[in-house]
């Protein structure tokens, strides 16, 4: 089908934006993306809408907005897991390659938390009790060989222990399995973490950044290297748009998001969630894309995870 050209008098943006979160209702980029909405229309002159999409670990959601026109009102919430996908097998679309980035909006430590009245207070408490009853542990993550899933595989491989993974939609779906006492660790990012750690329910035993938070509530989680495990799993969450967004879209669209961004409001509910800004513009984002995409190769190869991965996603 050819591209139909768009009118030269038409004023982007005429009418709603979609943005498609490719998880499901209540995780972190979900609650990311609705603090985007709430501050969408003053910036950008057009209500956003959010649609959850999940599946796949991201892949139903991004397909979808790979697919679509690139005429700058069919948008996507990016994690990291655009660029882990491609990288276990063959996916529908090179998500770096089919999608082009409008912004990164925050970077995230991921947190390693279990419930309240488990007996493990750190790490070593944990690893201890993983060795002598091989399997028994469970730990749950928002999907297949997203960086959460990752996180959990990196740290059982460092610290020399079996656990068995167990995907869900969300992050949120996640932590309510493990409240339910299903599983007995979640490796999710802080905004899904935060209401849980600050109620008593769940305790958080280490953080996948290279150092600690900022937030008073997570200021007191020490990082896995200060635990003596070599494992740094850090990941972000952005928006991008299809491949080939006219220019004076890609520029409005990229100018409005940066004032959400910069709104006083959008930041304060981020700090609310736990989450810190960490605004990259198109250009950087696509850096930053390129940078971990090596990264994130050598470390799921090295480490055996793409195979294990594999395996799992049959």
């Amino acid at each position: 089908m050819e591209n139909k050209v768009v009118p030269a008098t038409t004023k982007y943006p005429d009418k709603p934006i979609t943005l498609i979160v490719p998880f499901g209702v209540g995780g972190g980029i979900d609650l990311v993306a609705r603090t985007v909405e709430k501050s969408a229309s003053t910036h950008l002159g057009q209500p956003l809408v959010v649609v959850n999409k999940p599946g796949g670990t991201g892949t139903i959601g991004w397909n979808e907005v790979a697919g679509a026109p690139p005429d700058g009102y069919t948008l996507a919430m990016t994690g990291i897991e655009i660029i882990l996908q491609p990288l276990y097998g063959p996916t529908k679309y090179h998500y770096p390659s089919a999608l082009d980035p409008i912004a990164q909006i925050t970077e995230l430590s991921l947190i390693m938390a279990v419930q309240s009245d488990q007996p493990w207070n750190s790490l070593e408490d944990l690893i201890n009790y993983a060795k002598k009853h091989p399997g028994e542990v469970k730990f749950g993550h928002p999907g297949i060989g997203g960086i959460n899933h990752v996180l959990g595989e990196t740290f059982a491989k460092a610290a020399n222990i079996q656990l068995e993974q167990v995907p869900f939609q969300s992050g949120a779906e996640a932590m309510s399995n493990l409240l339910g006492g299903h599983i007995q660790v979640v490796f999710l990012n802080p905004a899904a973490v935060k209401e849980q750690l600050k109620s008593g329910k769940v305790k958080a035993l280490a953080l996948g950044g290279e150092k600690r938070l900022t937030d008073p509530v997570f200021a007191n989680i020490p990082t896995f290297r200060e635990q003596g495990l070599d494992v740094v799993c850090n990941s972000w969450n952005g928006i991008a748009a299809p491949k080939g967004l006219p220019d004076d879209v890609k520029k409005k669209l990229s100018q409005g998001i940066k004032k959400v961004i910069d709104d006083p409001e959008f930041q304060k509910n981020m700090e609310n969630l736990g989450l810190q800004i960490t605004y990259l513009g198109p250009e950087e984002s696509e850096e930053k894309w390129l940078t971990d995409s090596q990264k994130l190769t050598k470390t799921v190869q090295e480490t055996g995870i793409a195979e294990k991965i594999k395996e799992q996603k049959k």
